[in-house]
């Protein structure tokens, strides 16, 4: 799925499970020692992932740690996004001198949010388009939709930036032809655009959001 929403110099890997040779590195290891079940596998099948696309640019396998607030520590001149949910992981990685940022985020789809979440994670703008596009198209779970891609808005202005983006600090805007924007709300660091775009896909009940900004 993933591979449908991502331009030329980008690579990915994706998976609707957890493959039996998904093997961590003794340092990744180490960072999921206390970690059980659905959240070792979760971990351990992203990192797969994400070696696997590293070596469609030619990189050979090394750790990815998480970083500060949990972010992927890339080899040296790659970006890149790692996502995972109940059935499907994934990762979208390229050399940095195609792509500036990358950010990418899967979620359950077939649901609304609990309650009281929306409220906390949209604008009142963002409220407004939803209930717009669930009449154009009430076949996708747009609220989720919104979520990530809010998920993947702060996925791609964290490397940029390296501080907290809030729920309420950019403003999405999602078409029905499968794309999306987002204006930030706040001023970013001297490399951050104003804004990004993203494309979005909803199938096989996920809904998936990528981000690749150009270098």
């Amino acid at each position: 799925m993933i591979e449908e929403l991502l331009p030329s110099g980008a690579e990915s890997s994706e998976e609707f499970g957890d493959p039996a040779e998904a093997v961590l590195f003794p340092e990744e290891e180490a960072v999921i020692a206390k970690a059980m079940g659905k959240r070792r596998r979760e971990f351990g099948s992203a990192r797969n992932c994400a070696r696997k696309a590293l070596g469609c640019l030619g990189v050979p396998p090394a750790p990815i740690l998480p970083g500060e607030r949990g972010a992927p520590q890339w080899p040296d001149g790659v970006v890149g996004s790692i996502t995972h949910c109940a059935g499907y992981r994934a990762a979208v990685v390229a050399r940095a001198r195609d792509l500036l940022t990358v950010g990418i985020d899967a979620e359950p789809a077939g649901r609304a949010l609990p309650d009281g979440v929306l409220d906390r994670v949209s604008l009142p703008a963002e409220r407004a388009m939803l209930g717009e596009l669930s009449v154009a198209a009430p076949g996708v779970s747009w609220e989720t939709l919104l979520f990530s891609a809010k998920e993947s808005v702060y996925k791609a202005w964290f490397p940029l930036n390296r501080r907290w983006l809030g729920f309420e600090d950019a403003e999405i805007t999602i078409g029905t032809d499968g794309t999306f924007g987002a204006r930030l709300l706040v001023p970013g660091g001297p490399t951050c655009p104003a804004g990004f775009t993203g494309r979005w896909l909803a199938r096989n009940g996920l809904v998936v959001t990528a981000i690749t900004t150009p270098a």
